[in-house]
C-alpha cells in the first residue's frame, strides 16, 4: 500500500506545483520509481474522469480511511482501469472495495456522458497527443557510437523505419546526429545499455541546448552548467567535449545534487566537477572560473511545454486561477532573468544558451528582451546569435513583435508537439569580439569553505540591486523561488 500512498504525494506535490513528475519521481527509491512512474501518468491521463466517478459516488465522504483526493485517484485507477489493488488486505483496501459495485457504475455513466465507446476515450486530448511523440534516445558517445548502437538495436529485432507506425521501428534523427527515435511505448530502461550508461532517455527539443552552446572539446576549455540536475544536459556537455576540460555543475538542492552525481558515473563523465551550490551565489571573479568561456542556462520555469511527462495536465482550474498563473510566472521571469544577468557577469564568458521547457513568452522572449536591454549585456557587449548561428535548419522560431530588434525573432528557436517535441526554447547570447564584461561592486571578502567554492556571500545591498534591476516584479524569495523542487523539469 506504501506504493499507492508514494504515488498519491507526487499527485499532491504537483497540485501544489512543488516540482514537475520527473524531479518528484526522482525522490522514489529506484526499485519502485518505474512502477510508481506507470500508475502517476496513467492517473494523469484519466485524472478528470476518475474524479468525476469519485465526486458522484461520493467517495471521500463515505470512506474516512481514504482521506486525500490524490490518494482515491490513484486507488480508483487501478480498482477500475487497470488490474486491481495491488497490495494486501487492509483498511483502506477494503474500504474501496466495499464501494466496487457504485464506482462502477458512476464510471458506465461517465462514459454515456462523453460518448466514449472505451475507456481509453476518457483519456485527455493532450495525453493522446503525447502519444504521438516518439521516445528519443541519445546515444552517449563517451561510452557507444551511434553505429554501434544501431546495429544493437537491430540484432535485437527493430528495424529501421518510422517508429510512430510500427513497435519495432527505430530511426535516426534528421538534425541530431547521436539521436534515435523509437515508438512511444518502447520500454528501455529494463535494457542493459541503459543500465550501464550507454544510452541516455532525452526529448529531442532537450538535447538542443548544448548544441547550441558547442562547448569546447580541449584540455584548457571550462564551461558551466548552471542548474544541472538531474544531468542529462550535462551529460550530454560532457560527451560533446569529449570528456576533455572542465564542466562546472551547479546544483543547490541536495537530494538533486546526489541524482546529478549518480547519472554523471552512469554516463561516464570524468570532466565534471559536480557543486551543491546556487549559481547565484558564485563569485564571477574567483581565479576558478576565470577560464569559463561556455555557460549553459535552464533554468526552474513552468514547464508548460512538458508533453510526455503530463504536468501540463496539473494546470491550476477554476476562478482565480489566470491571476495565479500570471503571478507565477512574473516570479518565474524575474529569477531566470536574475540568472542570465548573473551569468553575463562572468568576465572570460564569449556564450550563453538560455533555454527553458515553457511555451509562455512570458519566459522566453520577454525574458531574452529585457537581458538584451540590461546593464550587464550592455557591459559586456552581448548580442543575440543569429539565424544562422543557432540550428539553422530548424524552421521554427520565435514569436513575432515580442523581441524589441524583429531580426532577434529569427535568432531563437522553438519547438512543439506538431514538431514531434516537447514545448522548448533556446536562445544563445554571444560577446561582441575584443568586449569583456568591467562589472563591478564592492563586495564582502571571501573566506573559508566559500573561497574553496568559489561562492561569493550576497550582502543586502547586492540582493537589493538585484530585486530593483529586474524585469519590475521582485524575484522569489530565496525560500519561495523555484529551483529546489518547484519548477525543475528536464525533458
Amino acid at each position: 500500500m506504501n506504493f499507492y500512498f508514494d504515488a498519491a504525494k507526487i499527485i499532491d506535490h504537483l497540485d501544489a506545483k512543488h516540482g514537475s513528475v520527473k524531479s518528484l519521481l526522482s525522490t522514489v527509491p529506484e526499485k519502485n520509481r518505474k512502477r510508481t512512474a506507470a500508475l502517476v501518468i496513467e492517473t494523469l491521463k484519466y485524472k478528470s474522469a476518475l474524479a468525476e466517478v469519485i465526486a458522484a459516488a461520493d467517495l471521500l465522504k463515505a470512506e474516512k480511511k481514504i482521506n486525500s483526493n490524490a490518494l482515491a485517484l490513484v486507488l480508483v485507477h487501478d480498482l477500475l482501469l487497470s488490474s486491481g489493488i495491488q497490495a494486501g488486505d487492509g483498511p483502506v483496501k477494503q474500504a474501496l472495495i466495499r464501494h466496487k459495485t457504485r464506482l462502477h457504475s458512476e464510471l458506465q455513466r461517465v462514459k454515456i456522458r462523453r460518448g466514449a465507446k472505451s475507456d481509453s476515450e476518457l483519456a485527455l486530448p493532450d495525453a493522446v497527443l503525447a502519444v504521438r511523440i516518439p521516445r528519443y534516445v541519445r546515444i552517449n558517445t563517451l561510452k557507444w557510437s551511434i553505429h554501434e548502437a544501431v546495429k544493437t538495436f537491430q540484432n535485437g529485432g527493430y528495424t529501421l523505419g518510422n517508429p510512430l507506425d510500427q513497435k519495432l521501428k527505430f530511426a535516426r534523427d534528421a538534425h541530431i546526429e547521436n539521436l534515435l527515435l523509437f515508438p512511444p511505448e518502447a520500454q528501455l530502461t529494463d535494457t542493459p545499455e541503459y543500465s550501464d550508461g550507454r544510452l541516455i532517455l532525452q526529448d529531442k527539443a532537450s538535447c538542443f541546448p548544448a548544441i547550441v552552446l558547442s562547448p569546447p572539446a580541449h584540455p584548457t576549455g571550462a564551461i558551466i552548467d548552471a542548474t544541472a540536475a538531474p544531468g542529462n544536459k550535462t551529460s550530454h556537455l560532457s560527451a560533446l567535449m569529449g570528456n576533455q576540460g572542465k564542466i562546472f555543475a551547479f546544483e543547490r538542492d541536495r537530494k538533486r545534487y546526489d541524482t546529478l552525481k549518480t547519472m554523471l558515473a552512469r554516463a561516464g563523465c570524468n570532466n565534471v566537477e559536480a557543486l551543491n551550490v546556487d549559481f547565484l551565489t558564485t563569485d564571477y571573479n574567483n581565479e576558478k572560473y576565470s577560464r569559463v568561456t561556455h555557460i549553459l542556462l535552464d533554468p526552474s520555469c513552468s514547464g508548460s511545454g512538458i508533453i510526455n511527462r503530463l504536468d501540463h495536465l496539473m494546470e491550476s482550474e477554476g476562478a482565480g486561477s489566470n491571476v495565479a498563473h500570471t503571478e507565477r510566472l512574473a516570479k518565474l521571469a524575474a529569477f531566470q532573468l536574475q540568472m542570465l544577468r548573473h551569468a553575463m557577469k562572468y568576465p572570460a564568458v564569449e556564450k550563453i544558451v538560455y533555454s527553458t521547457c515553457s511555451v509562455h513568452p512570458e519566459e522566453n522572449e520577454q525574458v531574452v528582451d529585457a537581458a538584451l536591454r540590461s546593464t550587464e549585456a550592455t557591459a559586456g557587449g552581448f548580442r543575440l546569435a543569429t539565424h544562422a548561428e543557432v540550428l539553422p535548419t530548424w524552421s521554427r522560431r520565435g514569436q513575432p513583435g515580442i523581441l524589441s530588434d524583429e531580426g532577434d525573432t529569427e535568432a531563437v528557436v522553438r519547438c512543439s508537439p506538431d514538431d514531434a517535441t516537447n514545448g522548448f526554447f533556446v536562445s544563445c547570447f554571444v560577446r561582441r569580439h575584443g568586449r569583456r564584461s568591467t562589472i563591478s561592486e564592492a563586495e564582502p571578502p571571501i573566506t573559508g569553505r566559500n573561497k574553496a567554492l568559489g561562492v561569493r556571500p550576497v550582502t543586502v545591498s547586492a540582493k537589493r540591486k538585484a530585486h530593483t534591476e529586474t524585469m519590475g516584479t521582485a524575484p522569489p524569495h530565496r525560500h519561495d523561488r523555484p529551483g529546489k523542487e518547484k519548477g525543475r523539469n528536464e525533458i
